[in-house]
C-alpha cells in the first residue's frame, strides 16, 4: 500500500505523478475560447458566400488572413478533439493496451484530418 507523500499544496494543484494534469485542461480551455472566436469567424465568412460562385469563394480563401484563420481553425479544432477524447478514454477504457491503442489511433487520425484541412485550404488559396 503506498502512501500519498506529497503535501497538500502539491495535491491541489493537480500535480500528479504525470505533472501534465493542470496543462492539459488549460490546453482543453484555451483551445475551446479560440474556437469560440474562430468558428464565429468561420461561421460569417461561409454565410457571406452562400450565393456566391466558386472563384468568389476561392478568391475570398486566397486572402493571407482568411487562409490564416482557416488554417488556424483546423489546427485549433483537432487538438481540442484530441484532448477531449484523450479524456474520456483515459476515463472510461480500462483495459490498458485497448487504451493505448485508441489513443495512438485517436491522434493519427487528428494529425490526417488536419493535413487533409490544411492542404485543402492551401490548394484553394493558391490556385492549384
Amino acid at each position: 500500500m503506498s502512501k500519498d507523500l506529497r503535501n497538500p499544496l502539491a495535491r491541489a494543484r493537480g500535480l500528479g505523478s504525470a505533472k501534465e494534469g493542470v496543462g492539459h485542461w488549460w490546453n482543453q480551455r484555451v483551445t475551446a475560447f479560440g474556437l469560440v472566436f474562430l468558428t464565429l469567424y468561420f461561421l460569417v465568412t461561409v454565410l457571406g458566400l452562400i450565393h456566391s460562385d466558386y472563384a468568389t469563394a476561392r478568391a475570398v480563401v486566397a486572402k493571407p488572413w482568411n487562409a490564416v484563420l482557416l488554417v488556424a481553425l483546423i489546427v485549433t479544432m483537432f487538438w481540442h478533439a484530441v484532448l477531449g477524447l484523450q479524456v474520456v478514454i483515459e476515463d472510461y477504457v480500462h483495459t490498458r493496451w485497448l487504451e493505448v491503442l485508441s489513443l495512438v489511433l485517436i491522434k493519427f487520425i487528428a494529425v490526417l484530418g488536419t493535413l487533409a484541412g490544411v492542404l485543402a485550404v492551401l490548394r484553394v488559396a493558391l490556385g492549384s
